[in-house]
């Protein structure tokens, strides 16, 4: 039989269990609230700050707005029937998309080329000097770069046609900044310098996450470098590639300092891209309902483009 005071010692673990499970339920269910509570101020920031402004632009692009006086009008999509007609629209379309296309091959694929080059040298001292030399131009701000180049294109003191004259090839000293048929083409190519390194550390980033294992089996395989390159390399990287793709078609469509700084859209409004127009008649013009109608024709087209590169990355997705 068991005695009363082992019954009074077995009640009292019990009663303490009961007690002790007690408080811990109750740190768990205030963990949760404070959890929900987190998660719910994150979700009003967001929408705040992030969707609340998209829609309200929308909104904005329906209007005629005077920031001066107030006054505010509706008009429908006027707006955006003169957008369709605007002839500086196109051309500042047509730069973007330029821009995005040439963003892709160099930034994109020639950084892929790049990195795969880089980390398939032998010695890491070498593999680390070669990351930094092409990582530094990105570290530099974009409005530095620009007026940098700015000097480089000077037609009278700049470099690049002081190297044009003295290599015999004077036939193509410009005025590079000044020419409407060069001065996208000068901007983009600031462009690509100043971020292709950026891009070169990331995927060399995602190619030295890929096992090496893959690589000794290939080589005893036989298959030499570009066989590795083409069945290893690019297939491991492509959730990486996809994610370089948006955030360069994204980029490029939002492209702004890069042009204001080194031609302001100009000349005759052959550099504008969509972002420096949007400027010009929003905050020059005062015209906000027009250049909210820009902004919307940037968002739509940006969401489109990144909806379908992740739908195609999606459906191409390689597991090891």
């Amino acid at each position: 039989m068991a005695r009363a005071s082992d019954i009074v010692e077995s009640g009292a673990v019990v009663h303490d269990a009961a007690t002790s499970q007690r408080p811990r339920s109750l740190r768990v269910r205030f963990g949760n609230l404070l959890s929900f509570r987190w998660a719910a101020a994150a979700l009003i920031l967001i929408g705040w700050f992030v969707y609340y402004p998209i829609v309200d632009n929308f909104i904005v692009s329906t209007t005629d707005q005077d920031i001066y006086t107030g006054e505010v009008s509706n008009v429908g999509l006027a707006n955006y029937d003169r957008l369709l007609h605007d002839p500086v629209v196109l051309v500042a379309l047509w730069n973007n998309c330029l821009y995005a296309v040439i963003s892709v091959v160099f930034q994109v694929f020639g950084a892929f080329l790049l990195a795969a080059i880089i980390e398939d040298l032998r010695s890491e001292r070498w593999r680390r000097l070669w990351r930094a030399v092409y990582f530094v131009p990105s570290a530099i701000s974009i409005t530095v770069t620009g007026l940098l180049f700015y000097f480089i294109y000077q037609p009278q003191i700049g470099l690049l046609d002081a190297v044009l004259s003295r290599a015999g090839l004077s036939q193509f000293v410009m005025p590079w900044l000044g020419n409407e048929h060069t001065a996208i083409y000068a901007i983009i190519a600031m462009s690509q310098w100043q971020g292709f390194g950026y891009s070169t550390l990331l995927f060399a980033i995602a190619i030295q996450k890929i096992p090496r294992d893959l690589y000794d089996a290939a080589t005893i395989d036989g298959a030499g470098p570009l066989r590795r390159l083409w069945s290893i390399t690019f297939p491991l990287t492509r959730e990486m590639t996809g994610l370089m793709i948006i955030v360069t078609i994204a980029g490029a469509f939002q492209v702004f300092n890069e042009v204001m700084v080194m031609t302001a859209g100009g000349p005759n409004n052959s550099s504008q891209v969509l972002g420096t127009w949007l400027y010009q008649k929003a905050f020059i013009e005062d015209n906000f309902g027009y250049g909210a109608a820009i902004a919307a024709v940037i968002f739509v087209l940006t969401m489109l483009t990144g909806a379908a590169q992740l739908w195609y990355t999606k459906r191409r997705r390689v597991q090891l």
